[in-house]
């Protein structure tokens, strides 16, 4: 991130937010939202607006460093994907960035059964992950629609796995990370934020990405870089 970015969280630090800290123990997992092309391929659908982020961050490179460090470290990551199906085009409203989505067909796939030009477009997952998706350790979640995970399975497949807390990655940070963040947060799971494993929109006098960062300093338990987080993971108990 560019140190400008950063100031937010020296800011808060220095204005007394407190900073609770997040413990990495064997009850923590990796949440990922979005990780596809839309987002993250120079084709992309949304690409000419999140590239910015994406290249400051260098949020692929940091994304394929945590599926790395989570297959060494048997750490699940629990995947949220974005699709729509035929049946959501002839939604009657949407939101301002619903809207975009659907113009930009964003994540569009031709049925729930049917993966038909599925393969290399813009809800396809990018490249550099799919060596890392079939591992013993990844779980792809039902799709979201929106932002937030209530419409899918994510808080079961938590559960189940007795995951008590989450550290929060992926596309985009002020979207679907943030709606995430919020609502596991509000389900009682402890949630901290690998912020530079991300990236949102940037636009003139429209910096997404700060946005997302000063709510997901002041609501989550601690926001890490990649490093910080391979350091802490050094140390953890995962026994």
């Amino acid at each position: 991130m560019k140190s400008t970015e950063w100031n937010v969280i020296q800011a808060a630090d220095k204005a007394g937010i407190p900073d609770p800290g997040f413990e990495i123990d064997s009850n923590t997992a990796i949440v990922m939202t979005d990780p596809q092309n839309d987002f993250l391929h120079s084709d992309g659908a949304a690409w000419p607006v999140v590239k910015d982020s994406v290249k400051e961050n260098r949020t692929v490179e940091n994304m394929v460093t945590l599926f790395k460090l989570a297959r060494e470290k048997n750490i699940k990551i629990f995947i949220s994907p974005h699709y729509y199906f035929p049946t959501d085009q002839g939604w009657k409203f949407d939101g301002a960035l619903e809207k975009f989505m659907h113009v930009k067909k964003m994540f569009t796939r031709k049925g729930r059964l049917n993966l038909q030009g599925f393969e290399s477009s813009g809800a396809d997952f990018l490249d550099e992950f799919k060596p890392y998706l079939n591992s013993d350790n990844v779980v792809l979640c039902n799709p979201h629609k929106v932002y937030g995970p209530q419409t899918t399975d994510l808080n079961l497949q938590l559960r189940k796995y007795k995951i008590q807390k989450v550290l929060m990655c992926g596309m985009s940070t002020n979207l679907c990370v943030e709606s995430h963040t919020r609502h596991l947060l509000e389900e009682g799971f402890e949630v901290a934020v690998i912020a530079d494993a991300s990236g949102s929109a940037k636009l003139p006098g429209l910096d997404t990405f700060q946005a997302a960062l000063i709510n997901l300093r002041l609501i989550t338990s601690h926001v890490f870089t990649t490093e910080e987080f391979e350091e802490a993971l050094s140390s953890a108990s995962l026994k």
